[in-house]
């Protein structure tokens, strides 16, 4: 019976790998987010640091696993098979979860996670033993510790509500003093700035990243934890001094320092305290079965009660493999930089594409500040107003807007590790369970708030992302201990066979969803493709214009034939592809509409008659779109309703068309490709044969429902594909012709 127990335990040892992979992808946000997004080093160099501090905690961590063993469950009350269930429910529900955020680039605590993973898992055996010996349901208080949950919950609120508003206080306060031109001021105010930060990054290094590390005793810590006033005032006196003589001296940028001291803090703590969360429950697993191996007794029997005691440590050789792939997956995970770009969108200072899409709170979050801000306006003097107003003005910005461009500056960086440091410290000393998720996400949020990145063109979408995410966290608690709770209870009632009917489950859901992912970043890859925002003069704007135009050539294509083939074999879930694919396209021109501001921009002085061609042609290319997407909604709804099938007739008079308009679209999208433009003359001369099938086949159901045809249905689906064929051909060649007249005029 032990070998079922060591495939347990190989098979939980593969999951800990797979949850510090998805683990470290949604938890990377916490310490590379500031040094990401301001560019205050390479990314290359952040990477590094950040990386180095990974190993370092992960190999010191060895003190922070007893949560797992017995910070949630009493032992004592379960057995060693009841211990390796709920081990493999939390480990399987964990890797599900996370990847699912992953997936969704949006950042959750992997602590409130593993807590109510392992909550769920032990309340649903709990429950079990309690049904099965018929005790009272009020015993359930002697199985789990549920003092950890409510904290854990408590610690949430907390966290969200201190973090955002002393992120905001502090950094409204370092904006007024340095202004947005720091440069000249960091030679007054400088080394007093560097002084706090890093003092507050090394405070926040002894007290939140060194506990509990192997080479730091108890009575050490003890001794740190009794003297922090002391040890603040010795680093402020030390730092401040160091920060002057860099500044003065060796003309170093003291912001760049800070960053990446704290990159390194942020980054040793997490792998020192939040890798119990990733290896912690592989490890209790392990321990359980080093107690149990070798007794005599069924797991069914033998009781864990000496999986609570303190000197049980985790074997070094466990920490060193979960250092290093925690690092390789922070070099090579798609999904950490979709989660980083959640955080750095969310935060940044200028304006672009915006991720979420506004609701209800937002709107009437926004309109409330909005009355805050004009009431305080009312009773703040004139003068004083123009005066602060000042201190935020960020005049000096980039003529042209490049993916190289800082999201936030270094001042607002420095904040944002400072204070999210100072938090994470004064909270672990005070014995309080406060995320570093939390914390790190809602200090950034708050910092941006003050610093004025959230305007009125913003702030809705901004407000809306921040909600999700929070929402998000709160999601993550109840489902993690539902499924945790599901979970285990399957691997109760099916033993072996739902424990490898599980497994395979979850190799399944994991390669769907990384292919699902791939295709979201290839699909995104493609819509950044379609706009260049560097383009500054009139001919490099023609080049441009017929790439994007090839390329929606090319797809409405594509796009019209596979919908008459579709439709023509009342091909439902192939037409339900064809609206995805369809969306997909209006997605690339809506992006290329909303960068129309950067693109005329960036434009040289004379180009306002380029300007407008460009916008006119952004105008035919939805009209396109349009036309498609009433053609793709139409023909679904009819096949999705049961209506009757299209007559033989009818398809074949669609064919037609379909062959007639591809012939049309591949001529074109060869002609724009190669910018070989002396084809578009004969396309026009041509254009009235199209336009005259479609007439022709009108009439043709004219007379088809005055004598032969019985369905209602089918001729308005018929009509409308000939109609909206007729504006697609005509929104074509209205393209055409302004592309004709524009191209003729430049060369002239």
């Amino acid at each position: 019976m032990e070998q079922i127990y060591v495939i347990m335990l190989i098979a939980l040892g593969v999951l800990a790998i797979i949850d510090l992979m998805v683990g470290v992808s949604n938890d990377a946000v916490n310490f590379l987010n500031s040094a990401i997004g301001s560019k205050a080093i390479s990314f290359k160099t952040t990477m590094i640091v950040a990386s180095i501090g990974v190993l370092i905690g992960a190999l010191f961590s060895s003190g922070m696993m007893e949560i797992a063993r017995s910070g949630i469950f009493v032992p004592s009350m379960f057995s060693f098979n009841d211990v390796m269930i709920i081990f493999l429910a939390v480990m399987i529900t964990d890797i599900l979860l996370l990847d699912v955020f992953n997936s969704l680039g949006l950042p959750t605590s992997t602590t409130v996670s593993i807590i109510f993973e392992l909550l769920g898992a032990a309340v649903c055996l709990a429950l079990y033993k309690i049904y099965t010996t018929s005790d009272s349901i009020d015993t359930l208080g002697m199985y789990i510790n549920t003092k950890k949950a409510s904290t854990i919950v408590y610690s949430i609120l907390l966290s969200v509500l201190l973090s955002f508003s002393i992120g905001s206080l502090v950094q409204y306060i370092s904006r007024l003093i340095f202004t947005f031109h720091y440069e000249k001021k960091l030679k007054y105010f400088g080394a007093i700035f560097g002084g706090i930060a890093i003092t507050a990054i090394t405070f926040f290094i002894l007290i939140k990243g060194l506990k509990g590390v192997s080479f730091i005793s108890k009575a050490q810590f003890d001794w740190i934890d009794e003297h922090q006033f002391m040890i603040v005032g010795l680093n402020f006196l030390v730092f401040l001094v160091l920060s002057q003589v860099l500044i003065s001296y060796f003309k170093v940028n003291i912001l760049r320092v800070i960053i990446l001291v704290g990159t390194f803090a942020l980054a040793l703590a997490f792998a020192g305290n939040d890798l119990v969360n990733f290896i912690g429950v592989p490890i209790a697993a392990f321990n359980s079965y080093e107690i149990f191996k070798g007794s005599g007794v069924s797991g069914d029997s033998f009781m864990m009660g000496a999986l609570a005691n303190d000197d049980i440590v985790a074997p070094f050789y466990f920490l060193l493999l979960a250092g290093v792939i925690m690092v390789i997956t922070l070099w090579t995970s798609k999904k950490a930089k979709s989660v980083i770009e959640t955080g750095v969108n969310l935060s940044r200072q200028g304006d672009g594409i915006e991720k979420f899409a506004p609701n209800t709170a937002s709107r009437f979050i926004v309109r409330l500040g909005l009355y805050i801000g004009e009431g305080i306006n009312f009773f703040l003097p004139k003068k004083l107003q123009i005066k602060i107003d000042r201190r935020f003005e960020n005049i000096v910005k980039p003529s042209k807007k490049t993916d190289d461009e800082p999201a936030f500056d270094m001042v607002r960086a420095s904040v944002n590790l400072m204070v999210a440091s100072i938090l994470i410290a004064i909270g672990t000393s005070l014995k309080l369970p406060l995320s570093t998720t939390y914390v790190t996400f809602m200090v950034a949020m708050g910092t941006s708030f003050a610093d004025r990145a959230w305007d009125r063109e913003s702030a809705v979408y901004r407000i809306a992302g921040v909600f999700k995410v929070i929402g998000g966290w709160f999601f993550t608690a109840i489902i993690a201990f539902i499924l945790a709770f599901i979970t285990a209870y399957i691997l109760k009632i099916g033993e072996v066979f739902a424990f490898v009917a599980l497994l395979l489950l979850l190799g399944i859901m994991l390669y769907r969803s990384s292919r699902k992912h791939k295709e979201k970043v290839q699909s995104e890859a493609e819509i950044k493709s379609l706009r260049k925002e560097d383009i500054g003069t009139v001919k490099e704007m023609i080049t441009e214009s017929s790439a994007q135009i090839s390329k929606v050539f090319r797809k409405t294509s594509a796009l019209y034939g596979n919908l008459i083939d579709n439709l023509s074999l009342q091909d439902l879930a192939k037409l339900k592809e064809n609206k995805k694919d369809q969306k997909k396209l209006e997605k690339e021109i809506d992006e290329l509409k909303s960068n129309v501001f950067y693109f005329i921009k960036n434009l040289d002085d004379n180009s306002v008659e380029a300007s407008k061609f460009y916008i006119l042609i952004l105008g035919y290319l939805q009209d396109m779109v349009q036309s498609i997407d009433f053609i793709t909604t139409n023909s679904y709804s009819h096949v999705n309703n049961n209506h009757k099938q299209l007559k033989f007739n009818q398809i074949r008079d669609l064919k037609t068309v379909d062959e007639q308009l591809q012939q049309l679209l591949r001529l074109l999208e060869d002609s724009f490709k190669t910018e070989n433009f002396y084809k578009i003359d004969l396309i026009l001369n041509d254009k009235q044969v199209l336009l005259d099938t479609v007439s022709e086949l009108i009439s043709k159901q004219i007379i088809r429902i005055r004598t032969t045809e019985t369905s209602p249905k089918n001729s308005k689906l018929y009509f409308a594909l000939l109609l909206e064929t007729n504006d697609l051909v005509k929104s074509i060649m209205n393209l055409l012709e302004l592309f004709k007249e524009f191209n003729k005029l430049n060369k002239e």
